[in-house]
């Protein structure tokens, strides 16, 4: 497994990591025996790099990556996320930078996860009504105090991104980036590089959508999936029209001997060797299926035939909804 560097602090993780989201909430059902067994896979197969957060499941996320890795933990990078609030319910009810929070939800996550570190550290959403210094400032004493390697932010606009870098080092963005989402390309991206951000892209196959499993809309109402809810690019007409962006990468992974996954997944893998997708799933033949993009070359005419066919805004419909696009930082 190539490996691949994050900022310039020296955190290294596997060229592809694991997005363990899937396994406890929004994409259906999950099996936790079969999770852990995928995490365990792709421990086998060179990733080291699992990504998760405290409010996947409310908790319920970081405490089975936290099962999965007990006895193992050196063998692995830990990414998790604070600052999305949720109610009992499972509601959304806000963002958090406040910086006793971010010490609390630190804690939180220490505990469910097992560990007495966490190797990556994200400010899930960046809270408008808190300054990100503030923030990223208490984020910093807790590598201070040895409770966090590496500091990270999530959909933080550039702006944000060289405030919170002047307060301490941000290894990583993450940021929603594939073949149908690459408005970070125009200015976020670009941000990154200049000041040595890495960048670590979820859903790298569009929610799934990339991949050519979904013909019509019913095979995606299944019970716990909430990709129709929350992804308008799921509904309607978009579905119809985005259909048609998924032809084309079946057309191209034809040509390439793939699989459409493996198209979608290698052409983020050759956006830069700064970055490391973390395609989720909570199957091990999808995990084998994605590892094998890592084998797929694009050569200068393939990369340029896939930008004239997916320019930026070529997808129809927004990343979220409207709440969820009201938490993204421009």
């Amino acid at each position: 497994m190539e490996k691949r560097e994050l900022g310039k602090k020296g955190l290294t993780v596997s060229a592809m990591g694991l997005g363990c989201m899937g396994m406890s909430e929004f994409y259906g059902t999950g099996d936790e025996k079969e999770s852990i067994a995928v995490i365990h896979r792709a421990l086998d197969l060179g990733i080291d790099f699992l990504d998760t957060a405290d409010m996947y499941g409310r908790g319920h996320n970081e405490e089975l990556v936290g099962k999965a890795i007990s006895g193992i933990r050196d063998q692995v990078i830990i990414a998790t996320k604070f600052a999305v609030l949720r109610g009992s319910d499972g509601s959304f009810t806000g963002i958090s930078g406040k910086p006793e929070y971010v010490r609390s939800a630190c804690e939180g996550s220490l505990l469910r996860l097992g560990t007495d570190v966490i190797d990556l550290y994200y400010q899930h959403r960046v809270d408008p009504e808190i300054p990100i210094e503030e923030t990223v400032g208490a984020m910093a004493d807790l590598v201070s105090e040895g409770k966090v390697r590496y500091l990270g932010l999530s959909e933080a606009g550039s702006e944000n991104i060289r405030k919170a870098n002047a307060v301490h080092p941000i290894s990583a963005l993450q940021s929603e980036y594939s073949l149908w989402s690459r408005d970070i390309e125009s200015e976020v991206l670009p941000v990154c590089r200049e000041i040595g951000v890495g960048l670590v892209p979820y859903s790298p196959l569009g929610r799934g959508f990339l991949t050519g499993r979904f013909k019509k809309t019913e095979d995606i109402q299944t019970p716990g999936d909430a990709r129709m809810e929350r992804f308008p690019r799921f509904r309607g007409e978009n579905f119809q029209q985005n259909l048609k962006l998924v032809e084309r990468v079946e057309e191209l992974a034809a040509e390439k001997g793939c699989k459409p996954s493996q198209l979608a997944l290698a052409w983020v893998l050759a956006q830069g060797k700064d970055m490391s997708p973390i395609p989720g799933t909570k199957r091990i033949s999808y995990l084998e299926e994605n590892v094998k993009s890592l084998d797929v070359s694009l050569t200068p005419e393939d990369l340029a035939k896939i930008d004239e066919l997916f320019p930026e805004g070529a997808a129809a419909g927004t990343r979220y909804d409207e709440r969820g696009m009201m938490m993204i930082d421009t």
